[in-house]
């Protein structure tokens, strides 16, 4: 199987760095995901008998890269997902987008209502039916050449809520066609990724802190200022 960046390891979490591209699940495509490679990952290097437990903690969406927090036993798995309920876990993503935001920092408040035939949300900047309220904070980092490097905290866990908020504020993410960006990259990515994730470890309950860089050469030396 394909070498990916294992983050950290240890009895009751696995997190990794996602290529854009991979699936954290399987879909109809039957595809390779990325709960197979870390199930494999985990039988080859313990020599584990029978099935694995491995289970995502979180998703982020196939064009996405950054981490990705599995958890390896039932009992991490059911704290981790009482953190992610009970707004305990802090993300930071980056972005590249298109334009630049009116104000440097702010926060987005939208309803989110997701056309699963078409695996397309829209954003209304009022309550809608069934829509779902989304909230992020951002802070713009750079711009230049026309694209900017924005810094987003999610306060939700929305599906393709900071690809259709940002572009609700017509800066949309680089690559992402589905969002009114222009063009696609050439490997199908979108420049949206997960940087930094911060909670308290579900067993150990001690305070952890991951980051993994974007692999992308936009905006290099302030990214790689941002990992000091």
């Amino acid at each position: 199987m394909k070498d990916l960046q294992v983050l950290y390891e240890d009895n009751h979490l696995l997190v990794l760095n996602k290529p854009a591209g991979w699936l954290v699940q399987g879909d109809k495509t039957g595809d390779e995901t990325l709960t197979d490679w870390g199930r494999a990952y985990i039988k080859e290097k313990y020599d584990k008998p029978g099935d694995v437990f491995l289970h995502p903690t979180h998703r982020l969406d196939r064009p996405v890269s950054g981490i990705t927090v599995f958890a390896r036993t039932s009992k991490a798995l059911e704290r981790m997902n009482k953190l992610f309920r009970d707004d305990k876990i802090k993300k930071t993503y980056l972005a590249v987008t298109s334009g630049k935001p009116t104000n440097p920092m702010g926060k987005l408040i939208h309803w989110l209502d997701k056309d699963g035939s078409k695996n397309l949300v829209k954003a209304y900047s009022k309550p809608k039916g069934n829509a779902k309220q989304a909230e992020l904070d951002y802070e713009l980092l750079a711009n230049d050449k026309g694209h900017s490097l924005i810094k987003v905290m999610p306060k939700t866990g929305r599906s393709h809520q900071i690809r259709v908020q940002l572009a609700s504020m017509t800066c949309s993410i680089k690559g992402d066609l589905k969002y009114g960006y222009p063009e696609p990259n050439p490997d199908k990515s979108i420049h949206l990724h997960a940087f930094q994730i911060s909670f308290v470890h579900p067993v150990r309950k001690e305070e952890v802190t991951f980051t993994c860089l974007p692999p992308w050469q936009e905006f290099k030396s302030i990214i790689n200022e941002l990992d000091r």
